[in-house]
Parts: C-alpha cells; structure tokens; sequence
C-alpha cells in the first residue's frame, strides 16, 4: 500500500555514491546559508519531517544549553524570527523548531494530479482546515485529514503540553499588516479583545496573546500587544488551537529585517511568561 501523506525522522544513509553525496551536502549548505542563520559552536540539530504530496516540510530544531525558551517558526519565508530566535538563544539557552520547505510562505503540493495550497497556520483545528484550502484553491476530504495529521505531528514535535506554553515567531511586510489591523472598523477587530498600542513602535511590530495576565504585563511593558477574543473565529490557528486547549499563547510579530525589534520583543515576552506563570520554571532573559 502506497501512503501520499507520511511523516518520517531522517537519518543519515551510507548508500549514496560519495560524489552524489557531496553534491546533495553541497546543496543543503547552500540553501541552508542562503535561508537560515548558521549553526554557532555547540549548538545541536535535530531534524524531522512531514511528507504532503510531493512536498517535503523539514522540521528542524536547533538547541543550546537547554533548557530554556522553546520556539516555533511556523513559515518557510519569515526568517528574521529565526535569526532573532538564534541570538536569544545563544544568550539564554533554548530552542527553536524551524519549519523549511522551499522558502514560500505556504504549503503547496500535489496530491493525485491536483494541486492544493494552504497556509500551515491553518492546519491546527479541523474546522479550519477546509476554509484555508478552499481559499486558495480545490480540497478534498482526504487532504483535510492528512493535513490535519500534519499539525499533529508538528506540535507533537514541539510538545506544547510539556513546555507548558506556545511561543511563536512570524514576520510581515511593510504597512500591511499590523497593529492597526485589530482596531474598530479593521478586518481583524472582532479578533483582539483588547488592544494596547505604543505608537512611538512601528506599527508593523506587535505581540499576540490569548491570556489576560499576558496582555497585562506587555501593557506595562508598553509595547504594541493584542489579547486575542474567546469568540475569535476558529482559522485552524495555533493561536486558536491554544486557546482552545487552555495553553498559553505568545506570538512575536515583526516587520521583515526587524532582527533588533524582534529579540527585543522575544526578551520582554520571555519575561512576561516568567512572571506570570511562574510555575513553568522558566528563567528571566540575561540583560
């Protein structure tokens, strides 16, 4: 029986001719420094990945002097998160998972001649799933399952439940958007339940949560914080998803190139879940 869809744990294979190899290893660095910020001296890689059709979703998760705060980046194209993540990090231990498939922001494949599209922070709930495909394209009943399967996978991998917390990276671009998008009158106002604005911040640089005592620590911190709704509509989101399933929720959103805004963001945010859930052990970040 042939299975479309699968997830497997990559390991090293001595079966490649030793030129082939050395090409592939070529290849890998490159993409690997062209994409992603390098390895530094003790830092550990642990790679899995997600098989979707004809696209392979590789999930790679850095660590160093753990433990420490455990990150996830969610898409292949907001690497400025990852940079950020990477200079915490080093300073403070920890964490990160970074999803990498091709530096797109979407998961698109094929699947049984067909070509579907989604955004992969829309596979996390099963009501989600659905509206997502059919925005960008077709769906089919088999492809809601296997991508639901997906997201299984990949927060069973980053382990929400143990950590006790989720904490997310993203970036977006200039003046689209932002802070302003959960205010009266703007496409994601029935989302925030609160907002807070600081408007000497750009207004692209901005911070999630879906817990009160979060958003009240980031308000002190004067920083640009939305607490999301309980009546938010389910998108398939890991902030949802979160939600949901009473976990705490922190996503640290900059613009593109943003690198010193986003650690400085990552440090208060690191701070804040300290402070309010003391009880997950987790260590205020080094000045």
């Amino acid at each position: 029986m042939w299975f479309p869809f699968c997830f497997r744990k990559i390991k090293p294979t001595t079966m490649l001719p030793r030129t082939l190899a050395i090409l592939i290893l070529l290849c890998i660095t490159q993409i690997s420094k062209a994409q992603h910020p390098p390895v530094f001296d003790g830092m550990t890689t642990d790679t899995s990945y997600v098989a979707l059709g004809d696209l392979d979703v590789n999930l790679v998760k850095y660590s160093f002097n753990e433990p420490g705060i455990n990150f996830l980046a969610i898409h292949d194209d907001e690497d400025t998160g990852v940079k950020a993540a990477f200079r915490y990090i080093f300073d403070n231990g920890g964490s990160i998972i970074d999803s990498q498939y091709g530096g797109t922001r979407n998961f698109k494949f094929e699947y049984e001649e067909e070509i579907y599209q989604t955004d992969p922070n829309s596979i996390y709930t099963r009501k989600g799933i659905r509206p997502c495909l059919e925005k960008f394209g077709i769906w089919d009943d088999i492809v809601i399952d296997e991508l639901e399967n997906a997201g299984k996978i990949i927060l069973n991998y980053y382990s929400p439940k143990r950590s006790g917390y989720i904490f997310t990276l993203h970036n977006n671009g200039d003046g689209g958007f932002g802070i302003s998008s959960y205010q009266r009158g703007n496409t994601l106002e029935k989302t925030a339940d609160s907002v807070h604005i600081n408007f000497e911040m750009d207004a692209d640089d901005l911070v999630l949560v879906t817990e009160p005592i979060l958003f009240s620590l980031l308000k002190k911190e004067n920083v640009n914080v939305v607490l999301q709704s309980k009546h938010a509509v389910d998108d398939g989101s890991l902030s949802i998803y979160a939600m949901q399933n009473k976990i705490p929720y922190i996503n640290v959103e900059v613009q593109h190139g943003h690198i010193d805004e986003h650690l400085r963001l990552i440090k208060v945010c690191a701070k804040a879940l300290a402070e309010g859930f003391p009880a997950l052990g987790i260590k205020k970040p080094a000045e």
